[in-house]
């Protein structure tokens, strides 16, 4: 981890999906670097994802650790599908903060589905948290940070943004569709002095890939799959030979497109993938 320090004083954070994994370690980073934050999560399992997601709990002790840094925090339990939740939490930071200078939109879920007898829950839940949830997201944002004539914008596609692999086809769609939509607004928002760029994570240590449910699906030749069988196979996703990376690798690139240094940068998708992005063609 990278030494922290104050760059994001006197800026406002919003980060989405953040009561556990990427999103309180993008949060804590932000507010170790001298940001106020404002954060959220649906804080509820969804029928079509196979294994538990955040809870009340796990925001509180988000909020809790960024108020032990020193910092303000508004959270709020608000799922991103719902734009109204996402304007009424942006318009409460306004009020209460001053606005949203950076938002990185994080909230995502991965569930899967073969394409020939497809689950619509799976499609209906990982369409709505990865595609809805960030173009809400930008949505509720944007014209706050255009009307100021400032704003870093972060969405969080993956490495199944651009290719592909057997029963993903909701996932893929959702993350492929992120880079198309960010690059939109990329080109919409640059007059107004905001920028959009993306980040593409491959496998990150999360609970969305250490959850039994993966496991079985990674290897279903096995009865109780545990993490040593399950590792050499996700592996085989990177070109560097590691099956996760720690969710503070993304949260670098993250933090580098939020920064005031990153003015003339957007537009673009950061791989933090191991190496698997130099497998596409582009």
């Amino acid at each position: 981890m990278t030494t922290a320090g104050n760059e994001f004083a006197g800026r406002v954070a919003l980060v989405t999906g953040a009561a556990r994994g990427q999103g309180r370690t993008h949060a804590l980073a932000f507010a170790e670097r001298g940001a106020d934050l404002v954060i959220c999560d649906r804080c509820s399992d969804a029928p079509g994802v196979g294994y538990p997601l955040g809870t009340e709990e796990d925001l509180a002790e988000t909020a809790r650790l960024i108020r032990a840094l020193g910092r303000k925090v508004i959270a709020v339990t608000a799922d991103t599908a719902d734009r109204p939740a996402l304007e009424a939490l942006v318009a409460r930071a306004e009020a209460e903060l001053g606005g949203v200078d950076v938002a990185v939109a994080n909230a995502g879920v991965s569930a899967m589905s073969l394409i020939t007898d497809h689950d619509q829950a799976v499609w209906d839940d990982v369409v709505d948290t990865n595609l809805k949830g960030v173009f809400n997201t930008i949505a509720a944002c944007a014209p706050g940070m255009a009307r100021r004539g400032y704003g870093r914008i972060v969405t969080v596609s993956s490495m199944l943004g651009r290719t592909a692999v057997p029963g993903q086809a909701a996932y893929c769609a959702a993350k492929w569709g992120v880079i198309g939509m960010s690059k939109s607004a990329a080109s919409e928002l640059a007059p107004q002095g905001v920028t959009v760029n993306v980040v593409a994570p491959g496998n990150i240590d999360t609970p969305m890939v250490r959850n039994d449910n993966l496991y079985r699906v990674v290897r279903p030749d096995l009865d109780e799959p545990t993490w040593d069988d399950v590792a050499p196979v996700l592996q085989q996703n990177h070109a560097v030979p590691i099956a996760v990376l720690d969710p503070f690798d993304v949260t670098r690139a993250v933090l580098f497109l939020a920064d005031e240094a990153s003015t003339y940068i957007t537009g673009i998708v950061v791989p933090v993938d191991a190496g698997a992005a130099s497998r596409t063609s582009a």
